[in-house]
């Protein structure tokens, strides 16, 4: 299970709680985030999957079902471009190819305001843009404790390594051609999302082969979050069509 650009691993609680009753379950800090190291020098973003082919190495597995909400989405996708005979399927929820996709040039640079300009500009600390930044990713439905969950993650992220995540995940432009999957490939957007919309997922669901798609409502970016039992049901009835079929 593999979080987005202002997440940890402790995004995905609701998720290990029901999963790991079937599967054994792994969700990560990527480099610089949670408890995983900061690091020197700059950040190459295939970076982030050769961190998860060494993760899914450290546990002995041929191949792994990848998980991945946003820039997590974005990161399997990466893998899956570099490592494909290690996937054992895609779930990719409220995601994109590469961020141009998402996001025109207006808001890009809305997004880029609220997050990477007062930090590098104002001298601003990750726990300053927190509450900004949630309510602009959450759906009308969600509660005043999905926002504090959401605050409290983003106030927890590395500064420094936030900016150079910024800097490498947003210009990334050796996006996986999505004709090319050959494994199982679920798509999960959120009805009220503001980055990443149901339409986009639709279109990416119809260039994948095979590739299914679900809306789920009431629901803004963070899926996983905002309608965990919803979020939860989806991706284990996909999860057990997969493996009843091989």
């Amino acid at each position: 299970m593999l979080h987005g650009i202002g997440g940890n691993r402790a995004n995905w609680r609701a998720q290990l709680r029901d999963f790991s009753k079937i599967f054994h379950c792994v969700a990560w800090d990527g480099r610089g985030y949670g408890d995983s190291d900061d690091y020197e020098g700059p950040l190459d973003f295939e970076d982030f999957a050769h961190d998860l082919l060494r993760v899914i190495d450290h546990f002995g597995a041929d191949r792994a079902h990848l998980c991945g909400l946003s820039m997590g989405g974005q990161i399997a996708q990466c893998f899956y471009r570099l490592y494909p005979e290690r996937v054992a399927s895609l779930i990719l929820a409220a995601t994109f190819t590469h961020w141009g996709a998402a996001l025109g040039d207006a808001a890009l640079e809305n997004y880029l305001s609220l997050r990477l300009k007062p930090l590098q500009e104002k001298g601003k600390e990750p726990r300053d843009i927190a509450d900004a930044a949630a309510s602009a990713l959450l759906g009308p439905a969600a509660t005043s404790e999905h926002h504090a969950q959401l605050v409290n993650s983003i106030s927890a992220l590395h500064k420094e390594s936030y900016i150079k995540t910024l800097q490498s995940a947003i210009p990334y432009d050796r996006p996986l051609r999505l004709e090319s999957i050959q494994v199982p490939s679920l798509y999960l957007y959120g009805q009220y999302d503001p980055l990443c919309s149901p339409e986009l997922g639709r279109e990416m669901a119809g260039r994948t082969p095979g590739g299914r798609f679900l809306e789920i409502a009431n629901s803004g970016h963070l899926i996983n979050i905002e309608q965990p039992q919803a979020f939860n049901e989806a991706v284990l009835h996909f999860l057990n069509d997969v493996t009843a079929t091989g």
